[in-house]
């Protein structure tokens, strides 16, 4: 990375830091309970001359030193500057708070309704810091990066160790609240909202900040981004189910005399993850059907490379295994993403085609080719369609079944399948004569 772009993304971060501990002030002054990794910093201020962003400060060096405590020697060098960065990172962060704290003297909410609504702003504030701070993707805010230490330390998932750190920080705020105040501060309703909407929020807002690309990017980097010739074709296939998506994959796969991807990328994952192959197969299309669960246990301030996620390990992990096949060999693949995973790939080796059919279709598709019950069949068509939406959108932000997003959109209810595969074959055959023609020049 440049200096010049590493410049801009710590400036993008030390932003984000700002952003967060003004939206912490906000938060807290509407009084319905602060988020669980200020509650205890809020507390020992309501009855100790210290104030919020002090014992944020304090706090947050010795989630510092628990880090080093629970790193090897080898991996505290290795790690050094970013732990190093926290240091500053946490001051500003501690100060910034108290600063706000000044400035929001003023907003006192005394109706609830007006609680609610400065709640929601607070959040919605810093739904905004954490997405800058993803989009910066340089360091981590040390109440986060803790909580990958410990996960990583203890070998449990991410999702279930923040969960169990927020419970500890929002239960030591009970226990001090009993222990020198009259009655539980700063632990209220408002502290499971922010818990549960401030991670979907900056999720939302991710992609609106493709703005910052244009700044954070070089313009050497913008030219090592730029298309080259020689990529092979490579067909993604996006498919709802019931829709003989896969059958027409292997079709055109077997015409063309290339290979087809679809199954055998388990393997292929399972080796690069090193997760085992049932699991992803159970999980590689799909996000957890339990929404309140999913964005619990969700690693939103992190970069989905950078995720200690299982879910997310795995959308990595086939990400990379996808770009390494479409650099080597032309092929077709089926789902997965693959059209979002190769967006900047070179457009004229890119063949993205997706299949739909009604549900009448697909339920007699699933009857043939799947052996389903006739009882369950609309529920299973219905449900795993849910799935490969909600799987979409998690991971692209783009909406799945988009005519705009493909070169091909095909009704394999009503359209032969031996047509459906000649039309791609022409459009595959017409691509590559296009991509054989630069070479003729310089030859």
């Amino acid at each position: 990375m440049r200096r010049k772009e590493l410049v801009r993304r710590y400036t993008l971060f030390f932003c984000s830091v700002l952003v967060n501990a003004f939206s912490i002030a906000v938060i807290t002054k509407a009084l319905l309970g602060t988020s669980p990794i200020s509650s205890v910093p809020y507390v020992l201020s309501l009855f100790t001359p210290g104030t919020m962003g002090q014992y944020t400060i304090i706090m947050n060096f010795g989630f510092i030193l628990l880090e080093m405590a629970l790193m090897k020697r080898k991996e505290i060098y290795e790690k050094r500057f970013e732990l190093l960065t926290q240091v500053p990172v946490t001051l500003c962060f501690g100060a910034f708070i108290d600063v706000s704290m000044h400035l929001l003297e003023w907003l006192d909410p005394t109706f609830y309704g007006a609680k609610v609504i400065v709640l929601l702003i607070g959040c919605f504030i810093l739904g905004i810091g954490i997405s800058w701070e993803v989009k910066a993707n340089v360091a981590m805010v040390t109440g986060e990066y803790l909580v990958q230490v410990i996960a990583k330390f203890v070998r449990k998932e991410f999702g279930f160790v923040k969960v169990c750190f927020d419970v500890t920080l929002v239960s030591i705020s009970c226990i001090l609240c009993l222990c020198f105040l009259p009655s539980i501060e700063g632990v209220r309703e408002g502290t499971v909202i922010a818990a549960l909407i401030v991670g979907p929020i900056s999720h939302f807002l991710f992609p609106y900040w493709r703005i910052f690309d244009k700044w954070l990017f070089m313009a050497s980097d913008q030219v090592e981004r730029q298309p080259v010739q020689g990529y092979p074709i490579i067909v993604t296939i996006t498919r709802e189910y019931g829709s003989g998506g896969r059958v027409l994959g292997e079709m055109l796969a077997k015409k063309l005399g290339i290979k087809f991807y679809d199954k055998d990328l388990i393997a292929l994952v399972a080796q690069e993850s090193h997760l085992p192959e049932k699991y992803i197969a159970e999980n590689e299309q799909r996000v957890s059907s339990n929404y309140l669960l999913h964005i619990i246990l969700q690693d939103y301030e992190a970069p989905i490379e950078k995720s200690l996620s299982s879910a997310d390990a795995l959308f990595v992990s086939q990400s990379r295994i996808i770009r390494k096949i479409a650099r080597q060999e032309p092929c077709v693949i089926i789902g997965r993403c693959a059209d979002y995973i190769l967006r900047d790939f070179p457009s004229a080796s890119i063949i993205k085609v997706f299949c739909y059919t009604s549900l009448e279709d697909a339920c007699e598709c699933c009857t043939k080719e799947y052996h389903l019950q006739s009882d369950n069949i609309r529920e299973e068509v219905l449900r795993t369609n849910r799935s490969r939406i909600n799987h979409y959108q998690h991971y692209t932000n783009e909406k799945w079944g988009d005519p705009h997003r493909y070169d091909l959109m095909l009704n394999t209810g009503t359209l032969p399948m031996e047509t459906a595969c000649a039309w791609i074959e022409q459009l595959y055959k017409e691509k590559t004569g296009k991509l054989k023609a630069p070479h003729s020049k310089d030859k």
